[in-house]
């Protein structure tokens, strides 16, 4: 069973083992065809750079199944990370407690740092453009090397009372069904309340303020890290399950199939544990 750790627990060898593995997924081409699917299913993360849509149909994105969307799309970059070294998984990163520009996550034996200030062009660890492996294929604009801006775009990473705040709500979601809805999993992704998911993707800058955000390896960590949130959520309430069930248009209900993979059903993604664990409940 796959157990996904805390960045912050993971041995020397288990960060080099991780890094290798994206690594040769970018070398492939596999990595690139993730950044394009999830570019497909949104817009932006910063309604402030690009505009996003709350009519017609949503899946991935400001709608109730962007947290089964995001299981699945974690699964399928988890199951080509382990085609490479069968030993990797994917970690999180709890940013709730890790929440400095200099935490080790940052550090050039790991993902690198910030941008400079010139361009935001990452120039430490193994994702920076000097290393020639980390080249921006699928981006939003002629740049192609990976950039971040840590705490600038927002200075503040969502804090654990904050996060509290957000799995104390008892209902799931709830119409209109996109980012004006109450609920859980709209105060999780961050269109209303103390916003958790977006407001990391706009601290940390760059290509993660945009829908190619899975250019930066962090994505994979952050989104780790919601996935666990939901996990903790269910646990908290479990008598309250995905919402809608039925019959409601431009969004996927509790049985309806999720595009890309169409094969694939929200009610099928509902417990983690049939795929993997986490390190700490």
């Amino acid at each position: 069973m796959t157990v996904r750790k805390n960045q912050a627990n993971l041995s020397a060898d288990e960060k080099r083992r991780f890094i290798d593995a994206l690594l040769q997924l970018k070398r492939s081409g596999r990595y690139d065809a993730f950044v394009t699917t999830h570019d497909a299913f949104v817009t932006t993360h910063n309604a402030f750079i690009l505009g996003d849509t709350d009519n017609g149909e949503r899946t991935g994105h400001r709608s109730p199944s962007f947290l089964p969307w995001h299981r699945r799309f974690l699964l399928e970059f988890e199951r080509a990370l382990q085609s490479v070294d069968a030993s990797v998984a994917l970690p999180y990163w709890d940013w709730s407690t890790d929440r400095s520009p200099r935490s080790a996550l940052w550090a050039p034996d790991f993902l690198g740092g910030t941008g400079r200030s010139l361009d935001g062009r990452v120039t430490d660890g193994p994702f920076a453009a000097a290393t020639g492996d980390w080249t921006i294929n699928v981006r939003v604009d002629s740049r192609t090397y990976l950039r971040r801006s840590l705490g600038s775009g927002v200075r503040e990473l969502p804090t654990r009372a904050e996060v509290e705040s957000v799995l104390g709500m008892a209902t799931y979601d709830m119409a209109p069904w996109n980012s004006a809805s109450d609920g859980f999993r709209n105060h999780l992704e961050g269109w209303r309340g103390v916003n958790l998911h977006n407001r990391v993707h706009v601290w940390v800058g760059g290509q993660m303020a945009t829908g190619v955000s899975p250019n930066d390896p962090v994505f994979w960590l952050h989104h780790a890290y919601i996935d666990k949130l939901w996990a903790e959520w269910q646990r908290r309430h479990p008598g309250s399950g995905y919402l809608p069930r039925s019959g409601t248009p431009d969004v996927v209900d509790l049985g309806e199939t999720m595009k890309p993979w169409n094969d694939v059903h929200p009610s099928d993604l509902l417990d983690h544990t049939a795929f993997y664990t986490f390190d700490a409940a």
